[in-house]
């Protein structure tokens, strides 16, 4: 019996075709511009907002100050008739406890 004939694969004629072997990793993300860019828009847009919200609250404080000096009078005069008012109970409830003592006056 005749011993098989081996065939040994060989590379095609003219050789193969070059290997791609560099590494073809996609883009990930922004850029450092754009993303340095994008840092700096919302800082300028944060103090933006700060600065009207900090306007608004300061028309707002002074408003409240307007409106309490206004009603300050209103205020003082229904805290000074309370006063008196309990410094009369005050006088009678002193006349009631010591009409016993003579010479007492009130």
């Amino acid at each position: 019996m005749a011993a098989p004939k081996v065939k040994q694969d060989m590379a095609p004629p003219g050789g193969y075709g070059p290997i791609d072997y560099k590494r073809h990793l996609p883009r990930r993300g922004l850029s450092g511009y754009s993303l340095f860019a994008l840092g700096i828009g919302s800082l300028l847009l944060g103090y933006y907002t700060l600065v009207r919200w900090n306007r608004e609250r300061r028309r707002l404080l002074i408003e409240e100050l307007e409106a309490r000096i206004a009603l300050m009078p209103l205020l003082q005069a229904e805290t000074d008739r309370r006063t008196l008012r309990m410094l009369r109970q005050n006088l009678e409830e002193e006349a009631k406890i010591m009409r016993d003592v003579p010479g007492w006056k009130v």
